[in-house]
């Protein structure tokens, strides 16, 4: 873990808040994720020319891959229409490094040194208390929790599954354009299957913020992927999830949510675990 590529995870941490936010500030969940999908697959195509092929090995991997996200985005459509943005999204991420960090030690058998290990335990402890603040003096919305633990595991599952898969494809950038393209299709497929005359006049109110939504997508996960090439995952899984100050910062501005001090406090918790991340570089 070089500062290079930390670097590059927390850039994609901002950009995955970003979407995330973009999706969930448009009231038609189906509308805002056949845009970010649908736009996710057209910046795949226009850069798909400039990419290689992936590897053989790689394929049943990122067809899984491909199954496990739309899973993760069904789950995240569920969660963002049945709960607040500062509420849902904290605990759908904040779950994924943990999970994450057994999953790969389990499957891919990669046991982080100490000071990983500290890192992300102490990370997560800043990414729970920024989940907890988010809840804070409401009563707990059961169904939109229980989507949005089902979007974590859904996104520690597919982090694992790609983590393998682009390792073995030699190419990061075709990785994750076959990737967008193969997942990207779906959603808008079933939404014109669905809505049919009324989709065009549903989509063209949010057209650009959501195809600028799947533009975000895109350039999120490529530089994830690009990062899970050169380090363990645990660690790029639990400074990915720095999202989660990101998206407390946006709920702020954007949705009108108090970021207030116990967030403060928990944003320097994961910058402390981030530092002991970075500690044997």
């Amino acid at each position: 873990m070089t500062p290079l590529i930390a670097a590059a995870v927390l850039l994609a941490a901002v950009t995955h808040a970003s979407w995330n936010a973009i999706a969930h500030g448009i009231k038609d969940q189906l509308i805002a994720f056949t845009l970010v999908g649908g736009g996710g697959a057209l910046c795949a195509l226009a850069l798909l020319p400039f990419a290689a092929l992936p590897h053989a090995g790689a394929w049943p991997y990122l067809l899984s891959s491909v199954l496990l996200h739309l899973v993760y985005q069904f789950l995240l459509m569920r969660s963002f229409r049945l709960g607040d943005f500062g509420q849902v999204y904290p605990v759908a991420r904040g779950i994924a490094p943990l999970a994450v960090t057994v999953l790969a030690a389990v499957f891919v058998h990669e046991r982080p040194d100490a000071w990983q290990t500290a890192g992300v335990l102490v990370a997560s402890a800043g990414l729970a208390g920024v989940a907890l603040w988010g809840m804070r003096g409401r009563r707990p919305n059961w169904p939109a929790l229980g989507a949005a633990v089902g979007t974590g595991l859904s996104i520690a599952a597919y982090t694992v599954v790609d983590g393998v898969g682009v390792r073995g494809s030699g190419t990061s950038l075709g990785y994750i354009c076959w990737l967008l393209i193969l997942q990207g299709v779906v959603i808008p497929v079933l939404a014109l299957a669905l809505r049919r005359g009324e989709l065009l006049p549903a989509l063209r109110p949010v057209a650009a913020r959501g195809l600028l939504g799947g533009a975000l997508s895109l350039t999120a996960y490529g530089l994830v992927l690009w990062a899970q090439t050169r380090a363990d995952l645990a660690p790029v899984a639990a400074l990915r999830e720095t999202s989660i100050i990101a998206g407390a910062a946006i709920a702020t501005v954007f949705f009108k949510e108090r970021f207030g001090r116990p967030r403060l406090v928990a944003a320097a918790v994961v910058v402390g675990g981030i530092g002991l991340m970075l500690h044997t570089s």
